[in-house]
């Protein structure tokens, strides 16, 4: 009798393993092994979006980057002296005045992420700039960056537009030069007028030419010039034939 009772058990239990075995086998079948799967690849999927979502916050960083990054530079100097930050893209990033008009002109135009020949052509049709212009204002633009082949198509397309400038001068700065005028707190068409006046009035400080323009500094140039070739004693003392063109401080 026990024995019998004993066998049933067992025969109980492994009923119920099978039935038990059955029923995973059937659920299984039905759902495509999602419930197993599930358990194994969810921690897989969530390394693979992690990985996905850094990858693309890589690519993101990046591109702003290098859509952010000056290239090229485009120094503007008439009275207002302010300098053009150009991408790679030609593209305007962003606009430095190096004196007062210079940033107050950069701050009326918006030229943030045009591209640098519509930026410079707001320039040049500004009130500002134009009405120097029409005064036969002298205007010096100059190109400096490290992409020789942008900087050369940048001065051409330039030099095209302001071919009706009868005093323009348009050139491509090297980065050296560029370097150091920054350094100077100048854009590149003032620190090479700067040098120029500094050889014939050692004392002249950037400061004294940071509100001048260009005329008046190609003005002073070109008058101790002409009264060094008369009268070399005047060159040297800074006055021209009928008075002194060298004044020192603010006021000179």
């Amino acid at each position: 009798m026990r024995d019998n009772e004993l066998r049933r058990a067992l025969d109980s239990v492994r009923a119920d393993e099978a039935l038990k075995r059955r029923t995973q086998e059937y659920v299984a079948a039905q759902t495509g092994n999602y419930g197993i799967a599930r358990r194994v690849s969810r921690p897989a999927r969530g390394w693979r979006a992690l990985a996905a979502a850094s990858c693309l916050l890589i690519v993101l960083l990046l591109g702003g980057w290098l859509y952010l990054a000056p290239t090229a530079y485009i120094s503007v100097d008439i009275n207002p002296s302010l300098e053009l930050y150009v991408n790679r893209f030609d593209q305007v990033v962003s606009a430095k005045g190096y004196n007062q008009a210079g940033q107050a002109l950069a701050d009326d135009l918006d030229i943030r992420f045009l591209n640098y020949s519509d930026a410079v052509e707001q320039i040049l049709g500004s009130e500002t700039v134009s009405a120097l212009l029409s005064q036969d204002g002298a205007l010096t633009i100059a190109v400096s960056g490290v992409d020789e082949g942008q900087c050369g198509r940048m001065l051409s397309q330039i030099e095209t537009a302001t071919a009706g400038c009868r005093a323009a001068h348009c050139y491509v700065a090297d980065a050296g030069e560029a370097a150091q005028a920054r350094e100077y707190g100048m854009s590149c068409g003032r620190y090479r007028a700067y040098l120029a006046l500094r050889e014939l009035f050692p004392e002249i400080a950037p400061e004294d030419v940071a509100d001048m323009t260009m005329r008046e500094i190609r003005d002073l140039l070109a008058g101790d010039q002409r009264a060094g070739a008369t009268d070399p004693d005047a060159a040297q003392s800074g006055c021209t034939g009928g008075g002194c063109g060298h004044r020192h401080g603010n006021s000179w």
